[in-house]
Parts: structure tokens; sequence; C-alpha cells
């Protein structure tokens, strides 16, 4: 698999490679809040189902890594092969996958809703996909806003925090959190945080 940028793929990178320590981070933080059937929605490499299996021994029963590129599916399955893992090819933004995966007790989705432009549909597909009083943990990066240009390649778009906040509005109740490294934390005053990190149930 070859390491274009778009996807952290852990072996091909330095171990002090902010990007990594940023990611591996975010699923740390994810831990708190997993339980029963997970579902990481955009895999990549698939590290991070392997990460939560392993860590949440017990408390997850089930892992699915989702993500539209075969060639990281295939590359998943080989790397990161877990007995409670399973990785499935397909589009976060595809209407039926409620139907072919069934809902979740929880949902992560790391730098993932910046890449995509119809951002209102993919929050209707975790929406579909999460069950009733299930927990959302999602981060994206901080920017000038929808419509706005970006300096990052693969981003379609970057969220001012006022934008990010507003994705969640349906939801029963949200955390925010912020991260700036490896940091996550609640908001401090006078602190700039590049990341966004929202805990929302629904």
């Amino acid at each position: 698999m070859e390491y274009t940028g778009e996807r952290v793929i852990p072996d091909q990178m330095s171990p002090m490679n902010g990007m990594l320590l940023e990611h591996i981070a975010r699923y740390q933080f994810s831990l708190l809040y997993l339980n029963g059937r997970v579902l990481d929605f955009a895999t990549g490499s698939g590290y991070g189902g392997q990460l939560i299996a392993k860590n949440l021994k017990g408390a997850v029963k089930e892992v699915v890594g989702v993500d539209v590129s075969e060639t990281s599916i295939h590359y998943a399955k080989g790397r990161y092969h877990h007995p409670n893992v399973t990785y499935v090819v397909g589009d976060v933004l595809d209407r039926t996958l409620p139907e072919q995966l069934g809902q979740f007790d929880c949902i992560v989705s790391f730098e993932t809703i910046e890449h995509v432009a119809d951002f209102e549909r993919f929050m209707e597909n975790v929406w579909a996909l999460l069950k009733p009083g299930g927990t959302l943990v999602l981060s994206t990066p901080f920017g000038q806003g929808i419509g706005q240009p970006t300096n990052e390649p693969f981003h379609a778009h970057q969220f001012t925090e006022t934008e990010f906040e507003a994705l969640f509005e349906r939801f029963t109740s949200v955390e925010y959190y912020y991260q700036r490294g490896v940091l996550v934390e609640p908001k401090r005053t006078g602190r700039h945080y590049p990341f966004g990190i929202a805990v929302a149930v629904k």
C-alpha cells in the first residue's frame, strides 16, 4: 500500500511522526466511550480498528471498519487482522450502508468529514447507523469554513468551530474537546487548537 499522505500507514511512518501520534491519540481518547458493536467509519489502513479491539476486550464485541478504498481494506485485512474486527469496502455516503451493516452502539470517525463534499449526507448516514442512545466520537481540523479554500489537497473544506458544533444539533447531548498534538482536553481560554473532537449521544 503506497503512502500518499491521505491515509495514515503506521508501518511507513516514523514512530515520532506528528500526524501519526495525533491519530493514535484520538483513538486512545475514544476508548473511554466505546462498547458493544463499534463502527470505524473511514478506517483507512485499519490500525484503529485493531487498536480498539485489542484495548477493549470484553467491552467491545465487534468492530467493523469501512473504507472506500479496496486497496486499504485489502491491506487492513492482512496487516491488522483481529478475530473481532471486520474490514468492509464501502462509501461513507452510500445510503444503503445502514441496511448492509445494521446499527452500532458506537461510531468513531476521525479526520474524515472534511474530505467529504456532501457532509450533510455523511451526517445522515452516521445518524442512521447509530443506535438510539449510541455514542459518536468524531474529529476534524478547524479552518476557514464551508466553501472556503483550504491548503490541504485532500480536504473539501475545513469547518469553523461554530460550523463544527452545528453538525451535532440533533443529538441528545454533546461534549466538545480540543486537540493540540497528542493532548486532548476541554477548551481553555487563550489556547489555539487545530482540531475539534465531539462526543455526541443520539
